[in-house]
């Protein structure tokens, strides 16, 4: 999708706010059917599954998804306001502070090993304070007390999506190299997550969320970073197959939800989630030359992302950072942003991303 035909490309900062918006309000409508079978998601809303909040009743919650979300806009954010006043800082070691600060949210500690990071704004809010589920490789990797590395990985084998799950932020710092945005996202999935797919998926989300941001038309972004994992060094082979599986299986009709994990896979692992959510938003994506609103694709790739057996909420979390970044903000639903937990939160801190970035309050 790009925008021609004088529509104008958005602002960064609506790509920011729509990127983080987007990836709560899919979290949220995932997170609502999170631990329900396809059979129990069409038993609970007929034959069409979950289409939107308008289906769901009382509070619409976020996940850890997003909550880990904004702490690595938090600790971004950290590592470039000391860049901006002259002084160098490990963004890593920024990145690892906040989680740890995450961490203790959780109800969890790190143990003497750990340092004690000092509080910042977003340690105040109690939404994020609240436990939803939180992935257990997260947890186990931080309480460690240790500062996982490629070198030195904490949890060698971990391969969830916790990874990924945390990763758009990192494509959406501007007037940065793709190598950068790739390394970045990386070594910061290296702090609690050691297996190789688990780190460059997180990687190859970011450069995703990059290449749109810098306004590469979706199918573009989407088959290059599918050929940029393919020639990674030491590639783990699975990751670059879930993608173009995905990438073909968008080329068909819709698939139902059977064929969707069977083809993809189970969505648990960091590579399957990836491949499931970008399948989501390619196969939902309206045809060359459609006059389609990117509220319609936004809504059509989020029924696709939820509905099947695997983590919804990370499924939708990554589909809706995607289409954020893609569109901005004219892609989200109003009805839908009215009842999504917080929100002043998330836009919050994306005005924290902005300002740091571009000076723009």
């Amino acid at each position: 999708m790009s925008f021609d035909h004088g529509t104008p490309a958005p602002t960064l900062k609506s790509r920011i706010h729509g990127s983080l918006l987007g990836g709560a309000l899919g979290d949220a409508l995932g997170y609502a059917v999170e631990s329900d079978s396809i059979a129990a998601i069409r038993q609970r809303f007929g034959a069409q599954g979950l289409a939107g909040f308008e289906d769901l009743q009382g509070p619409c919650h976020f996940s850890d998804d997003t909550q880990l979300t904004l702490y690595t806009v938090d600790g971004l954010v950290e590592a470039l306001e000391w860049a901006n006043s002259g002084v160098g800082a490990d963004v890593n070691a920024c990145l690892w502070l906040a989680y740890l600060r995450w961490l203790a949210t959780q109800g969890e500690e790190a143990g003497p090993s750990a340092p004690a990071p000092q509080p910042r704004w977003i340690d105040g809010n109690e939404v994020l304070r609240q436990r939803r589920r939180p992935e257990e490789d997260c947890i186990s990797g931080l309480a460690t007390g240790e500062m996982g590395t490629i070198i030195r990985p904490v949890n060698p084998g971990a391969r969830g999506a916790g990874t990924v799950m945390r990763s758009a932020p990192f494509g959406l710092v501007p007037h940065i190299t793709p190598d950068a945005v790739y390394k970045l996202s990386a070594d910061a999935a290296a702090l609690t997550h050691g297996h190789p797919s688990a780190r460059q998926s997180a990687g190859i989300f970011s450069l995703l969320i990059h290449r749109l941001v810098s306004g590469e038309g979706l199918r573009d972004a989407a088959a290059g970073v599918t050929a940029h994992a393919g020639a990674l060094v030491d590639v783990a082979p699975e990751l670059p197959e879930r993608l173009e599986a995905a990438l073909g299986l968008a080329d068909k009709a819709l698939v139902g939800p059977e064929e969707l994990l069977q083809v993809l896979g189970g969505g648990r692992t960091a590579e399957e989630a990836l491949a499931v959510a970008l399948y989501a938003v390619m196969a939902a994506a309206p045809a060359d030359g459609a006059d389609t609103q990117p509220v319609d694709h936004f809504r059509r790739a989020m029924a696709v992302a939820v509905n099947h057996s695997g983590p919804s909420d990370t499924a939708g979390s990554l589909a809706g950072n995607i289409l954020g970044a893609l569109y901005g903000e004219d892609c989200l639903p109003a009805q839908w942003l009215e009842s999504l937990e917080a929100p002043e939160v998330i836009r919050g801190m994306a005005d924290q991303l902005v300002k740091v970035t571009t000076g723009e309050d």
